[in-house]
């Protein structure tokens, strides 16, 4: 079974937050949903979860107790230590005795020597790692993450995603949304995501294809509504695409993908 969205509308009150979304997120892939602020990721995130939304189309996901849920800032409660957070979720689950399991995602996190901190009291890296860890304990079919690195240090991102690869390795369903492109880059299948409006969708080598025109690199951009600033010098779109232009990559095909959506707007 694919799970996924499909012609997929979401509107709060004369909003629009999803137009007509059409996203596949296999079981043993990570999806990576990128887009700015108001893309609508959070909303698809939370379709998929089970969260009570109103929405057109047809959503289609594990049962609700094979799903697993780490919302943006993190999913540990405060006043819990480490070992109380995951008890809490076994508990909840139901899962009988996963003391092994927890010990061994704590050993891989750098966790397994703090279970008896308070999770208040842990960095903002390791309350993340922390809260990927209990949405792993279940072992679910699918696990959904909004933007678990944000604001986390290059290291624990960098174990947050080894952590994430393992839950796909594993069989899990894995959609997270990122606003880091070099980490969505590191995902089997990417959707970009665009003031609820799909742009593109496929692996991150076949959304860069799918760019058009060429990107130039420049000290200076020529103009402005096309360009972007790249590593001290400039990066400029040029729909045409008969310049000589350097190779693009998701970032480039990403802010490309909004620019052209943007230039077509009514």
């Amino acid at each position: 079974m694919t799970w996924g969205v499909a012609d997929l509308t979401v509107a709060y009150g004369h909003t629009t937050a999803l137009q007509g979304v059409t996203v596949a997120t296999p079981p043993g892939r990570v999806t990576a949903l990128v887009g700015g602020d108001g893309a609508g990721k959070t909303t698809l995130l939370r379709a998929l979860a089970g969260v009570p939304i109103r929405y057109r189309g047809v959503v289609r996901r594990p049962a609700p107790e094979r799903i697993t849920y780490v919302p943006t800032g993190t999913g540990a409660i405060s006043d819990l230590t480490v070992a109380e957070n995951l008890d809490f979720v076994a508990r909840a689950y139901r899962l009988g005795d996963v003391h092994d399991r927890a010990d061994a995602l704590l050993a891989r996190t750098g966790l397994g020597a703090f279970p008896d901190r308070l999770a208040g009291r842990l960095s903002g890296g390791m309350r993340q790692k922390l809260a990927v860890v209990m949405g792993m304990l279940p072992d679910p079919e699918m696990l959904v993450l909004d933007e678990p690195t944000t604001g986390v240090d290059p290291v624990s991102r960098s174990e947050v995603w080894r952590l994430i690869a393992a839950a796909a390795s594993g069989g899990a369903a894995v959609v997270v949304a990122s606003t880091y492109l070099d980490e969505a880059e590191r995902a089997n299948e990417v959707a970009v995501l665009h003031q609820g409006i799909l742009l593109a969708s496929g692996t991150p080598s076949e959304v860069i294809a799918a760019m058009p025109g060429a990107i130039l690199d420049l000290a200076s951009p020529q103009d402005r509504s096309r360009a972007w600033p790249r590593g001290g010098r400039w990066r400029q779109w040029q729909p045409d695409g008969h310049a000589d232009g350097v190779e693009p990559d998701l970032e480039d095909a990403v802010i490309v993908a909004s620019l052209a959506a943007e230039e077509v707007a009514p």
